[in-house]
């Protein structure tokens, strides 16, 4: 019998399992948010933000993933997941995660937070618990304030089972008619723009709902309520806009967001204590399946906590923290650009003191001639649009990129662009067909010797003030006239009619991103097979574009070392003999969102290292216009280096993930708390 012929490790084929279900990781990240919601060593009030996170993170997941697993079953797309299941069965086998997990979540809040919040003086209680003070005051609360905005709608031949809209909270209410003896189903919405927990006393809290159910006989009056109860539906969210065929894109997408609120329904929350002649109607007027049903103990919604979770209780919070100025306010901005590149590192870094202030500079500069910058989201009073206005005003050129389809933020952005055009500016929707996520901004400004210099910013998150308080991001400030060049031509892409792809410091989607990638990784397989050291170390927040999984297997198979740091899904399954047993996967959670990008390639005296706007998922990749940007200095490279290192290290507190999909949590040192006790002594530029 001959032998078999040798086939080096990197040409035997992959196996066909070697995917990671993205969705259950998706569930797999938010039970880690719950994880620190339980984690007893986490301050209170923050436990209380992490259930409103997870509620909030939840509703997105319904919203958006499962109802593009409905789509695909609608359109007859039954194509098998990368994972191998049918859309059918993988809905089936979500909906059992999703529902063990929302139970888990009400548990959390019933047994351990609400006593935790009561044994500190912080109640939420519901109505029968209410003193005769605290009713009356809440009576006079539902007269004035709660009444004139409640629409009672009653369901019977003459009128038909009303529209319910997504994430909208309900009361079923069933009531008699003493003198017909005929029975009638009732829907009363719980308003969306008054508290979610109404204050009964100092720092004693009702759900609305229960206000509202208290008064009931106020809205039905001469009827006989029978029983009340609390329902809420989450609908498809996600917006279908052919670029190609729409004349007018904001126009096209104002009218989907008004159909966004009546996309098909994937989910009904319910009380547990719900009855079967009440839910009954629900299931058969919404069309929805007995999996799609979740019933939970009371109250729904939780993503309403974050108002528990801003009460000014300091000693039941995280401890505050200044952020570091890393360019002193004394300083001439563009005067230490044109000496050296500055690294921010948020929110560590002031965002306010170095991104805001470099475009409020920028507008206030009669030097400035132009801004260019991309926008993708930003605050509600943003700074960043009022500067551009400004600069707009003051006679420079002002080009804005704005992404109008950036998911849940769409009507925000649709009222920046019409703002911003308002005062001036040119306001440009990005690329037909592909989202423009980069975060880019380039102020072109005449020196005093007459020469025009361009100074940019590329970051990893947007130009939001508020988030860059909660998300942890880095930024790059550069006079490199290479990044000029670069940035400068980018934007031409953006605002024209340019198919421009070489470019020298930066990578950009979807042209030269995924070539440039796999190329790196290629070429640190060489450097292994030739005995020269090799690693690759990438920070991401989401994993799941198989080409890239594929080479980062196959480079394992090469012996070359490789870590991951992966906030959210992972589609690669570390630690498979012969396929994946050099690659190590990390998560780190905590007080800020893990939100940059960070790609490392090689090991020794020339590391290349890049920073950017891009995830590791094909639409990234293949769908938006993205940038990372090579860093050069040698001290920020040590600095993302020395980072890469602590994430990495056993001593750090990080989630592992294990070759079945499972994820364990390893106890150790805050990775975030000790970057904030290093700001105190030290800056990235130091």
């Amino acid at each position: 019998m001959s032998a078999e012929p040798f086939q080096p490790a990197n040409d035997l084929p992959l196996p066909q399992e070697r995917f990671l279900n993205r969705e259950e990781s998706w569930l797999q990240f938010n039970e880690r948010v719950l994880d620190l919601a339980e984690d007893p060593s986490t301050p209170l009030l923050e436990r209380v933000r992490f259930l409103a996170i997870f509620a909030s993170n939840l509703d997105e997941f319904f919203r958006v993933r499962v109802a593009g697993l409905k789509r695909r079953m609608a359109t007859g797309l039954l194509l098998r997941t990368k994972s191998g299941l049918k859309p059918r069965e993988e809905l089936a086998r979500i909906a059992t995660i999703a529902d063990d997990l929302a139970r888990r979540h009400a548990a959390a809040f019933h047994h351990h937070i609400c006593p935790q919040l009561a044994a500190e003086g912080i109640e939420i209680v519901r109505w029968d618990e209410l003193g005769r003070e605290e009713r009356t005051e809440l009576r006079k609360l539902f007269r004035e304030r709660i009444r004139p905005v409640l629409t009672p709608l009653a369901v019977d031949p003459a009128h038909p089972f009303p529209y319910i809209s997504g994430l909208s909270l309900n009361l079923a209410v069933l009531v008699r008619n003493p003198a017909t003896d005929h029975t009638v189903f009732a829907r009363v919405k719980v308003p969306s723009q008054l508290p979610r927990f109404v204050p009964a006393s100092k720092d004693r809290f009702v759900p609305l709902e229960d206000v509202i159910a208290a008064h009931l006989g106020q809205l039905f009056k001469g009827m006989e309520i029978l029983q009340h109860h609390v329902f809420r539906v989450t609908r498809n969210e996600d917006l279908d806009v052919d670029e190609d065929v729409t004349e007018n894109l904001m126009q096209a997408l104002e009218k989907e967001l008004l159909k966004r609120r009546f996309g098909p329904p994937v989910r009904l929350e319910v009380e547990d204590t719900i009855t079967p002649e009440v839910l009954a109607p629900l299931i058969e007027e919404l069309e929805l399946a007995p999996h799609e049903v979740y019933r939970v103990a009371g109250p729904l919604d939780l993503s309403g906590l974050h108002a528990i979770a801003d009460l000014d209780r300091g000693e039941l919070s995280y401890r505050p923290f200044v952020p570091a100025e890393v360019i002193s306010a004394e300083d001439d901005l563009f005067s230490i650009l044109r000496e050296r590149d500055v690294l921010l590192h948020h929110p560590y870094d002031s965002f306010a003191t170095s991104v805001q202030r470099f475009i409020e500079v920028a507008a206030a500069d009669p030097r400035v001639l132009a801004i260019k910058q991309t926008l993708y989201r930003t605050s509600g009073e943003s700074p960043i649009v009022d500067a551009l206005i400004d600069a707009a005003e003051a006679g420079k050129q002002v080009v804005v990129v704005v992404e109008i389809k950036a998911r849940f933020d769409e009507h925000a952005n649709i009222s920046w662009a019409r703002k911003l055009e308002r005062a001036g500016c040119h306001v440009v929707y990005g690329v037909v067909g592909l989202k423009t996520h980069c975060k880019l901004a380039l102020v072109v400004r005449q020196e005093a010797s007459g020469e025009l210099r361009r100074y940019c910013h590329i970051g990893t998150g947007n130009y939001n003030p508020k988030t860059a308080r909660q998300y942890e991001d880095f930024g790059l400030l550069t006079a490199d006239p290479l990044v000029g060049e670069d940035v400068t031509d980018l934007f031409i892409h953006l605002t024209g009619y340019s198919n421009h792809s070489a470019y020298r410091r930066l990578l950009v989607a979807p042209h030269s991103m995924r070539s440039g990638l796999l190329a790196r990784i290629e070429r640190e397989i060489a450097h292994q097979e030739a005995g020269r050291p090799a690693r690759i170390r990438i920070k991401t927040n989401s994993l799941v574009d198989e080409p890239i999984i594929d080479a980062l297997y196959r480079a394992s198979r090469a012996g070359v070392p490789v870590d991951l740091w992966v906030r959210g899904i992972c589609s690669l399954r570390p630690g498979i003999p012969d396929l994946s047993e050099n690659i190590r996967v990390r998560s780190v959670l905590g007080r800020f969102l893990e939100h940059s990008r960070v790609y490392e390639f090689g090991l020794g005296r020339r590391p290349e290292i890049w920073i950017g706007s891009a995830d590791l998922m094909r639409r990234n990749l293949d769908r938006r216009v993205e940038a990372l940007v090579k860093v050069t200095s040698p001290q920020h490279k040590a600095y993302l280096i020395e980072l890469m290192d602590l994430a990495m290290a056993e001593t750090t507190n990080a989630w592992v993930l294990n070759s079945d999909g499972t994820w364990a949590r390893h106890q150790g040192e805050d990775l975030q708390s000790h970057l904030i006790g290093m700001r105190r002594w030290r800056t990235v530029d130091d």
